[in-house]
């Protein structure tokens, strides 16, 4: 069994990688990924790179990607926690695609339904349902998902389930205002994980 390779990327200093440099041998072997269906979404993305460069937000990229692939049906998944927020990015994806969206709390599955750990021992508590997100969304044959505040974890059923491809759009941080950046630029955060 060949023994698998682990980069170590995130210390490399020099990033030769941007000058062309193969450091792993590995461009005969990634070259085919883009040959198959992932190649309409790689030039989609490229092009907005190209022509919106720094001078797009997230959310105006998300848009013009899904344009430029002609999307027209958009899944929105959200978090129960930034409702508001979902509605303000519903309107403004409205005014482009059919939007369909679907928050967490779907179905009302109760948490003791599958023994899961709750928050509070004192009131029910329904579960997050990142599976029934994606069948919903699925089932509503959407094109594009974008997640808006999924739960770790949750994100990443979300993600695996989806037909359509995913992209994020908010991550996520009760603690740091959804900005999980910002435990990475502020040393006094980053201490915490010394």
């Amino acid at each position: 069994m060949k023994k698998s390779m682990s980069p170590q990327c995130g210390r490399c200093e020099s990033k030769e990688c941007r000058d062309g440099k193969d450091c792993f041998s590995q461009t005969p072997r990634h070259r085919p990924l883009y040959y198959n269906d992932v190649a309409k979404l790689h030039q989609a993305a490229s092009a907005v790179e190209a022509k919106h460069y720094c001078k797009e937000t997230r959310l105006g990229e998300i848009i013009l990607f899904a344009k430029e692939l002609g999307y027209q049906r958009i899944g929105l998944a959200f978090c129960i926690g930034l409702s508001e927020e979902a509605r303000i990015i519903e309107n403004i994806l409205s005014k482009h695609f059919e939007v369909i969206s679907v928050c967490c709390k779907v179905s009302g599955i109760d948490k003791k339904d599958f023994g899961l750990q709750r928050i509070s021992l004192v009131k029910p508590e329904v579960m997050c349902n990142p599976a029934g997100q994606a069948q919903l969304l699925n089932e509503a044959e959407t094109q594009l998902n974008v997640v808006c505040g999924l739960c770790v974890g949750h994100d990443a059923i979300f993600a695996q389930l989806s037909e359509a491809p995913v992209t994020t759009l908010i991550v996520k941080d009760r603690v740091l205002a959804h900005n999980p950046a910002s435990a990475i630029y502020c040393q006094y955060i980053r201490r915490q994980f010394d």
